[in-house]
């Protein structure tokens, strides 16, 4: 039984770990929590490779994270698992209010604010951190919101939990998408 799932991540910059002081130097956001952005597509991490215009290469990472189960993640637009819900109770000390439980974007920025005193940086970054401290690997989103059938996109919270398994060196045209058949592996 494997506890992993292969995912993508696109970078302008060739590393040998991932290190989560580095989490505002691709597009300067943490829009959808802090952590390791990685997704379910290649070409969209092909795509995500090209947020530094000055850079001399693109590379996607191919990475095992985290098997998806029920209670190890919250996910955008979805309700709260009640599992997260109670470790997060017992663990805060205190009720979770039901309006934040029924999205788990909601449910993220009222832990930022929360532990942090407001939905910045440093609240996201508490957020990420209690949530992995009660077994919470990722936030999940569509890949897609029109159609989330093709995939998701996922923020891993500890970077730890991000394995690299190769990477590959890709070119982009000038719309900054995938040249089919230009990987080249690296690593």
């Amino acid at each position: 039984m494997k506890n992993f799932e292969i995912f993508y991540h696109g970078s302008p910059r060739l590393f040998a770990e991932f290190d989560l002081s580095h989490v505002l130097e691709g597009d300067g956001k943490v829009k959808f929590g802090y952590g390791v952005y990685v997704t379910s597509s290649y070409k969209s991490a092909a795509h995500y490779s090209a947020c530094d215009d000055s850079a001399a290469a693109n590379y996607v990472y191919t990475v095992e994270i985290p098997d998806l189960r029920g209670d190890n993640h919250i996910a955008f637009k979805q309700p709260v698992c009640e599992a997260v819900l109670q470790r997060t109770e017992t663990a805060l000390g205190q009720s979770v209010p039901e309006k934040v439980s029924g999205d788990g974007k909601e449910f993220r920025k009222w832990l930022a604010k929360t532990l942090g005193g407001k939905v910045d940086l440093a609240g996201e970054k508490a957020a990420a951190e209690f949530l992995d401290s009660i077994g919470v690997d990722y936030v999940i989103w569509p890949y897609n919101w029109k159609n989330p059938a093709l995939g998701t996109n996922r923020a891993v919270f500890n970077a730890a939990k991000v394995r690299i398994v190769k990477v590959d060196r890709v070119s982009l045209d000038q719309k900054k998408q995938l040249v089919e058949g230009s990987e080249v592996q690296v690593r």
